[in-house]
């Protein structure tokens, strides 16, 4: 008698592996072409104890200044600026956003339409620096629409867009004037969205943002050996709703679930980053109430640092 074999164990989702492969930061950054392309940046850049050319992450002005250079070198916006104290966020981390949310359409519309120039785009607190529209704009043509409930925010992406003739035909903005609402105001009657991303506010309190902060500075020089400082800034900007609301990340991402049904039929995927993997559990099981008829969890990683795109649609493929 042959002896039985032992069950075979199960597989694991395979984990994200760096940046998705067609980011365009996967390897380091340029500083010579950076500095070239935008010169404000070179007073930012110097040489690390490695011997490196880099910046000091914990410097918003050095970080505001990078970002705009990625923008005018990697993707044509030749003109970007936010307010001093808006958040920043980095363009890697939101170009590989943009590029899973193209496989996503690509594997659920068919590949020529997910890079066809009739994809639409709604960005649900798209902040001062419009990125995921920017991006997707300039990436994969897409139209977009950029929504947030700040009037400063929507005026400076508007801003952005008048300083950049090529974008005027592909991105328009649209201020929600209720908090308790996200989409309601901004979809109009007739409209149709291929997809929606959100960055949704991390933190429950401006103290715990802070203390994020601190741990980030951290984390940035330990990845990219570059000279920090120990003071607790945030070297990323943000301010009121860009990095923290009552309840979090998981009661906003349950308002933007539960108001995502009413508009079922006007948008085919909803998604959003969810940075704190115990919440997403969870999150599934309140869209499994809400008859969500498909759900994916989209795995992202920048170096260290872990996260993931959520992803539903209430109609069928």
């Amino acid at each position: 008698m042959s002896t039985p074999r032992p069950p075979t164990p199960r597989t694991r989702p395979q984990k994200a592996k760096g940046l998705h492969p067609r980011n365009l930061h996967n390897g380091p950054y340029d500083f010579t072409a950076l500095s070239k392309a935008h010169p404000e940046l070179a007073r930012f850049v110097a040489s690390n104890q490695h011997g490196n050319l880099g910046i000091d992450f914990a410097d918003p002005q050095a970080v505001k200044h990078l970002n705009a250079a990625l923008l005018r070198h990697h993707y044509q916006v030749q003109q970007w600026d936010i307010p001093d104290g808006a958040l920043c966020p980095p363009v890697p981390g939101r170009a590989d956003y943009i590029h899973y949310v193209a496989e996503l359409l690509a594997s659920s519309a068919g590949a020529t339409r997910s890079r066809a120039r009739d994809i639409s785009l709604l960005d649900i607190g798209t902040g001062a620096s419009g990125i995921y529209p920017l991006l997707a704009s300039q990436i994969y043509g897409w139209h977009c629409v950029a929504s947030d409930i700040n009037p400063q925010s929507i005026e400076n992406v508007a801003t952005i867009i008048a300083a950049n003739p090529a974008l005027k035909a592909l991105i328009s903005v649209r201020q929600q004037t209720d908090k308790n609402q996200f989409f309601a105001g901004i979809i109009q009657p007739g409209e149709y969205y291929d997809v929606s991303v959100c960055n949704p506010p991390f933190h429950a309190s401006a103290e715990a943002a802070l203390k994020g902060s601190v741990r980030k500075l951290g984390n940035l020089a330990r990845n990219r050996g570059e000279q920090t400082s120990t003071t607790a800034t945030l070297n990323f900007g943000g301010h009121g709703a860009e990095l923290w609301c009552k309840g979090g990340e998981r009661l906003f991402l349950k308002k933007l679930i539960k108001e995502s049904q009413t508009f079922a039929s006007q948008c085919r995927w909803f998604t959003s980053l969810v940075s704190n993997g115990e919440n997403v559990k969870p999150l599934i099981k309140l869209l499994r109430q809400h008859r969500a008829l498909d759900i994916k969890e989209i795995p992202m990683t920048q170096g260290h640092k872990i996260t993931r795109i959520l992803a539903w649609t209430f109609t069928e493929r």
